[in-house]
């Protein structure tokens, strides 16, 4: 099991959560009540899964894809360190990946 870390908007809020290797963090997130719509369902179809990579596990990812960059473009509220949440797959590398929810997050779903 790899842990993630979800920090609120201000960084105010910490929640913790363990995923298994392979599972996207969406699914994660989704999982312990963070405000990730995934609308699209992991179809990189939208922006309502971003989230902001801290600086020191950017690199750690893989690069982000064409059409993923594309989506991010849209999202509100992104930076150089943004990624979909749908795109980031567990592994034993990411064990302790720490992100940051948006400002302007949106669920469109009312969780």
């Amino acid at each position: 099991m790899m842990r993630v870390r979800f920090e609120s908007a201000d960084g105010q809020t910490i929640s913790e959560a363990e995923g298994q290797d392979g599972v996207s963090l969406l699914e994660v997130g989704q999982g312990i009540g963070q405000p990730l719509e995934g609308t699209c369902e992991g179809q990189m179809a939208c922006s309502t899964c971003h989230v902001i990579v801290h600086a020191e596990w950017f690199s750690r990812l893989p690069k982000a894809s064409d059409e993923e960059e594309d989506i991010l473009d849209l999202a509100a509220c992104a930076t150089r360190h943004s990624r979909l949440a749908c795109q980031i797959l567990l592994s034993a590398e990411l064990d302790g990946l720490t992100v940051r929810i948006p400002p302007e997050s949106r669920n469109m779903q009312g969780r």
